[in-house]
């Protein structure tokens, strides 16, 4: 048995993961790709290496730890991470996961791009899915106030957001969620108290990611006398240490036990005003949709992680006098697993393209609303197959595949909240209902299918616009329930298009 040898240890996913590179040569620049591919091989060993050794231990013994009180019996409110997390932190981000899609590569004197950030958190996702949350929140908060804030606040917190190793970091957060809302983001009550010329928030958002490790975090809250719902929301950036922020307690989350989600409680928190006041809610929006993306390449990270333990068990395992990977069921299995997370990844990275356009200001209104459309279905559909692919790693392994010795009980735990994270299946539904019925998306998505196709593909993309018109017809009732099922067809379709093109 060779799985757990000094070789297997010695693993670089970036340099095994041929089909990335494809990937990645089609979409970049010569001088982007041979920075990226020489940074990618460093960063692809040490995710397989030394952050995955920390990550096993956050997991088992070091999650995050919430000390309310120091010595002096002063509550403070701050949250315990151990060594290796936060050497994790350091490496990851002074790859520039983050820095780089903001700022230039001193190499390169340009910005990196989206699809260089997305192929950093694919690699750290197949070791330490639970940390690319905190990448991602701090993605969003950079996202936020380099598009929305105001230049003082973007001279004060922006360099720090931005942090390769060159100033001290401040990661990000966004907390959105309420006790009473959850997912109903315009049910928010958290206030925003105006005294002269300054904002102090109070109230309590549930579910806040990132709390207690946080520089700065991006708020929604209320402002007095604001309009109801979601119009009535403004942005606000809170840095951590400004005071007047107690945390409640920590979660204790069935996976992703390396971020530390907390229930926060403002009591006259400090905060500044991002942008206009009455476009909080599309403010975060926007940031939702970039977070979805990160959300869609953690499964794929997860998938990638499933297919490679699922392989190596099967070739390293013996049984009935003959490897597993010999048997035509098994050798099924892997080739359908294969094929599949090669048409996703194929497909989410074709998906990025298009975020690239939207977000450097040159996709026109019809693109914009594709990519909302597109984002939906591929978030949904990568976290669907992450869990199925984690299910069939267990089974490769049989009773192995249950016992936390091995990775593949944290795959599944972890793959578990990506189905939850950035919206569920019936919040993504509601999100093409809106697309569709406002924009007439699936028009846009059938036109879009033709202009990437091949003629082989014509027949199936006839059925798929004959099954969106008679959808869009539809009262608003049937739609609701045949959405999701709908959704998972056009992201089949999607992969099929895209990847025939390879």
């Amino acid at each position: 048995m060779k799985v757990l040898t000094e070789e297997y240890e010695q693993h670089n996913f970036y340099e095994e993961d041929k089909f990335l590179q494809k990937i990645l040569k089609k979409y970049m620049t010569s001088d982007m790709f041979s920075y990226a591919d020489k940074n990618l091989r460093e960063f692809g060993q040490r995710a397989a290496g030394p952050i995955d050794e920390r990550a096993v231990h956050t997991d088992r013994e070091g999650q995050p730890r919430l000390e309310r009180y120091d010595k002096y019996g002063e509550e403070v409110s701050r949250v315990w991470v151990n060594e290796g997390y936060k050497q994790t932190v350091k490496e990851t981000y002074e790859t520039g996961i983050v820095g780089y899609v903001h700022k230039n590569i001193p190499e390169l004197g340009e910005k990196g791009t989206y699809t260089y950030s997305f192929a950093q958190g694919y690699l750290l996702s197949q070791a330490e899915p639970g940390f690319y949350c905190p990448v991602t929140l701090t993605m969003a908060t950079a996202y936020l106030l380099d598009h929305y804030g105001g230049e003082e606040l973007k001279e004060t917190y922006l360099p720090h957001v931005l942090a390769t190793g060159d100033m001290e970091l401040y990661e990000g957060a966004t907390f959105l969620t309420e006790r009473q809302g959850g997912s109903d983001v315009g049910a928010n009550v958290v206030e925003a108290v105006s005294i002269g010329e300054d904002y102090y928030l109070y109230g309590e958002k549930y579910f806040a990611s990132n709390a207690g490790m946080c520089g700065v975090a991006m708020v929604l809250a209320r402002m007095e006398d604001s309009k109801e719902g979601s119009r009535g929301l403004s942005l606000f950036l809170v840095p951590w240490e400004g005071g007047n922020i107690r945390i409640r307690r920590l979660k204790d989350k069935l996976g992703v036990r390396a971020v530390p989600s907390a229930e926060v409680e403002f009591t006259g928190a400090k905060a500044y005003l991002v942008g206009e006041a009455d476009r909080g809610f599309y403010y975060m929006m926007e940031a939702l949709n970039l977070s979805r993306i990160c959300n869609a390449v953690a499964s794929l990270g997860i998938m990638r992680r499933s297919y490679t333990e699922a392989l190596l068990y099967a070739d390293g395992r013996n049984a009935f006098g003959r490897r597993l990977a010999g048997f035509p069921m098994i050798q099924q299995t892997l080739q359908e697993l294969r094929m599949k997370l090669e048409k996703e990844t194929a497909a989410v990275f074709e998906m990025v393209q298009l975020y690239e356009k939207v977000t450097n200001g040159t996709a026109s209104f019809e693109e914009e609303a594709l990519n909302r459309l597109l984002i939906a279905i591929m978030k949904k559909e990568t976290a669907e197959k992450s869990i199925e692919f984690a299910h069939e790693a267990i089974e490769m392994h049989g009773g192995n595949g249950y016992i936390e010795d091995f990775v593949t009980p944290r795959l599944l735990r972890d793959a578990q909240v990506l189905t939850v994270w950035e919206g569920t299946a019936n919040i993504l539904a509601l999100e093409l209902l809106r697309l569709i019925n406002k924009y007439e998306a699936h028009t846009l998505f059938i036109k879009m299918l033709r202009e990437k196709s091949t003629d082989g593909m014509e027949k199936r993309i006839d059925g798929m616009e004959e099954r969106l018109l008679r959808f869009a017809g539809l009262e608003e009732t049937e739609k609701e329930l045949e959405a999701k099922s709908l959704m998972k067809d056009m992201a089949i379709l999607f992969e099929d298009v895209i990847y025939e093109q390879l």
